[in-house]
């Protein structure tokens, strides 16, 4: 196929992919092969296929396979939100970067992996594959790779509007205190004889009621930092109820 030039009009909530001298209001033109598909010359703009909702080509819907054609319109838009996650129960794994997102989605009930490592792009996205887990990252590149099952990027870099952009994006189930948030395993109610050789003097005379973790053995309570806890609990099911 012959060259072509395209007119590509990327969403605002998008434009932030997109290198600066393209960022313009409007569609822009663009040079493609001729071979290339939609998906590719999108992703070469700097835009992440797991943040495109609709691709529009001259007023229609348009797959990513679609090899766009000379003179054509295309406008790139965003994710619709809620974004339904079909084929499995909605799950997370969160990359090195992401680790008090993923303590405040498991305080929320979320179920959230995470890695405390560095272990590399593509085992990311293999245990992505393999357990069927959204990626959320902000790492542009790891969302790219096309063994990925599911991916999001990650828009701030400070954890309380991650977790309110994730909860807006996907509306998982909250089930507050429900999860361990060091291991992301379940907690269930626990006798103090039970997790007594995990706490220290003072908190078996202060403290009656415990959970404890199924698969790490954590024990929990209502200690210092539990009003903190409480405010991201209450913000979180005051946001989803609107």
């Amino acid at each position: 196929m012959k060259a072509a030039e395209i007119h590509v009009e990327v969403a605002p909530e998008l434009a932030l992919f997109v290198a600066h001298g393209r960022r313009g209001g409007g569609a822009t033109p663009l040079a493609t092969d001729g071979v290339s598909t939609l998906g590719h010359v999108v992703e070469s703009l700097g835009v992440p296929l797991t943040e495109v909702g609709a691709l529009v080509v001259d007023g229609r819907e348009k797959p990513v396979s679609h090899i766009p054609a000379d003179g054509e319109s295309v406008t790139v838009r965003p994710v619709a939100r809620p974004q339904r996650i079909p084929g499995a129960p909605l799950r997370f794994l969160l990359d090195v970067h992401l680790g008090t997102l993923a303590r405040r989605l498991r305080l929320l009930g979320v179920d959230a992996a995470y890695e405390s490592t560095d272990i590399g792009d593509p085992a990311l996205a293999a245990r992505s594959a393999a357990e069927r887990r959204v990626m959320l990252s902000r790492d542009r590149g790891l969302l790219r790779r096309r063994e990925l099952w599911s991916g999001a990027y990650v828009y701030s870099t400070r954890p309380e509007e991650q977790l309110r952009d994730v909860l807006d994006r996907f509306a998982p189930e909250l089930r507050p205190w429900t999860r361990c948030t060091a291991c992301n395993g379940t907690l269930k109610p626990a006798t103090k004889e039970e997790v007594a050789d995990r706490l220290a003097g003072g908190t078996r005379r202060s403290y009656d009621v415990f959970a404890q973790c199924d698969e790490c053995g954590q024990a929990y309570w209502k200690g210092a930092h539990h009003e903190k806890l409480e405010a991201i609990v209450r913000e979180a099911l005051r946001t989803r109820t609107g």
